[in-house]
């Protein structure tokens, strides 16, 4: 490939795409922007030839790679450019680097209005973007070993940029010394907020429609992110929160009755692999609206008088939890009367040490990760990226130079999960209580200002909160009844859909459909102010 200069991826699921789950579990300092016909052109449809690709100088020593390509997408030839490079994260008084985040760019020449731009990324913490770039949003899906035209691709109603936050794909601090300021909460959002800043100021598009999607952890990133910018005077349209939460830092359902609504999903779950009650029948539906009416009649009233029940009304109970869920009823706790998610899943599937998926209960390993050198070669051959660093997520920092032979521990191991300073006892409490429940991360401090004080800040900003029917983390059945019970000032901005799917719900090709058409609708009711109701 010549450069030159310029100024310019179980037998009864749905078929899924395989894309590594990296983490479910860096330099650019003056970028030109160049004119779309100044780009070189790579082809992704069959009837487009490969060219030369773009380099674009920048400051450091590095250079953004620039491509032209043309895709599938909803069904029409979709003509696009991508930037492939890093970005440094610096320090406002000095301007010293601080770290290089990657990132890569798809855009869809326009001359007339600007297209919204949209940031993507995934979770963890520690996560790269590649599960939600080759799954979801990208013009290139994973399928199998290869990638292919990604029909479901977002980029037909908004340009895409996928962030690796630092520590993650490309993305590196720029020295040892620094990666303190990043891996931990406080400092991921303020570097993911300079991020966008600084990458709109670059590319002139400070004035565009701007989205974010985060995912998992990164669901709340979006929200805190969104907060941060509009701190910042940098309006944003509306934020996409996927299998995460609200990040709204109230609960608005009752406790026991989110305690207990947690039971409507994991029957779903049961029901999957036969361990419901045979009279409930094979309708998933059915059985989650007989679930659900055991739940409000029965189950979540006796939890709010838990103290005073006897033994015959705990044994009613078991009965009942054992009928929805398939546990084995001498191995729930008559005192508490609850399943933790951590529970269920290593109880779902009694015999031969198998456990449920964390991120997928339909599930008892994760998917397979066929596609992760096709990815690596995209990256590297295809867009240009020629960079000898690993990408973590996919490729172990184990596989480069270390000057002592040694490696530190992996980002998501070093995450500071506190919002303010803590003692070491409140953490340690804070820690071992998040493992023994398998609900998630920890709470370290106060929240940090996210949804609601976003929208406080944009009363136009327009929020939709997606789950997936089979993850362990986020029960659909909690975010129906958060819909319901919002105020008003909130339900008029906030839209939830629950598809069926785990955690990663677009890795099912069906859902995969319906969440793109979903969001090219909710990408232009945001800009009209409107609020779209999602069924």
């Amino acid at each position: 490939m010549v450069r030159r200069p310029a100024r310019e991826v179980l037998n009864e699921l749905p078929r899924r795409r395989r894309v590594p789950h990296a983490g479910l579990a860096a330099c650019a300092a003056a970028c030109l922007v160049v004119a779309a016909p100044a780009l070189a052109a790579r082809g992704s449809a069959a009837d487009e030839p490969a060219v030369a690709a773009s380099a674009v100088a920048l400051a450091d020593g590095e250079s953004a790679i620039l491509t032209r390509h043309v895709a599938r997408v909803a069904g029409h030839s979709l003509r696009y450019t991508v930037e492939i490079g890093r970005l440094a994260i610096r320090d406002a008084e000095t301007g010293e680097p601080r770290a290089w985040m990657g990132y890569v760019a798809y855009r869809v020449p326009t001359s007339g209005k600007p297209r919204p731009v949209t940031f993507v990324w995934n979770g963890g913490p520690g996560a790269n973007s590649a599960l939600l770039h080759f799954s979801a949003a990208g013009p290139r899906r994973a399928a199998d070993a290869a990638l292919v035209d990604n029909a479901d691709s977002w980029l037909d109603a908004t340009d895409l940029v996928m962030v690796d936050p630092v520590g993650t794909g490309f993305s590196r601090p720029a020295r040892a010394e620094f990666a303190a300021q990043f891996y931990g909460t406080r400092g991921d959002v303020a570097s993911v907020a300079e991020f966008v800043r600084a990458w709109l100021l670059r590319h002139d598009a400070d004035d565009a429609p701007l989205y974010l999607v985060g995912e998992s952890w990164g669901a709340a990133r979006a929200a805190q992110v969104a907060h941060a910018l509009q701190a910042r005077e940098r309006r944003v349209d509306g934020i996409v929160l996927v299998s995460g939460g609200w990040a709204l830092n109230s609960e608005y359902v009752p406790a026991p009755l989110r305690r207990a609504l947690g039971v409507v999903d994991m029957a779903a779950a049961a029901l999957f692999h036969g361990r419901t009650a045979p009279e409930l029948g094979r309708d998933p539906e059915v059985v989650q609206r007989a679930a659900e009416a055991w739940v409000r009649d029965t189950y979540a009233p006796a939890l709010e008088r838990r103290e005073t029940l006897g033994d015959a009304e705990r044994e009613a109970i078991v009965a009942g939890l054992v009928r929805f869920t398939g546990l084995d009823a001498a191995r729930i706790d008559r005192r508490r009367l609850e399943i933790s998610p951590r529970q269920f899943r290593t109880q779902l599937l009694p015999g031969r040490g198998r456990e449920a998926y964390v991120f997928d209960l339909r599930r008892d390993a994760p998917p397979g990760e066929p596609a992760r050198a096709a990815i690596l070669r995209y990256l590297r051959r295809d867009l240009g990226f020629r960079s000898e660093l690993p990408y973590v997520g996919l490729e172990p920092l184990g596989h480069a130079y270390s000057p002592d032979g040694k490696y530190p521990e992996s980002v998501g191991a070093r995450w500071d999960y506190a919002t303010a300073d803590v003692g070491a006892e409140e953490r340690r409490a804070a820690m071992e209580a998040a493992i023994a429940s398998g609900s998630g991360p920890p709470r370290l401090g106060p929240p940090l200002p996210a949804t609601l004080e976003a929208l406080q800040q944009n009363p136009r900003l327009r929020v939709l909160v997606v789950g997936g029917l089979y993850d362990s983390f986020q029960p659909c059945a909690i975010g129906a009844e958060t819909a319901r019970r919002l105020p008003p000032e909130l339900a008029s901005a906030i839209s939830f859909k629950c598809y069926s799917g785990g955690h990663a719900m677009y890795e099912d090709e069906p859902v995969s459909a319906e969440l793109a058409r979903d969001l090219r609708e909710f990408f232009g009711t945001a800009l009209s102010g409107r609020t779209r109701r999602f069924r």
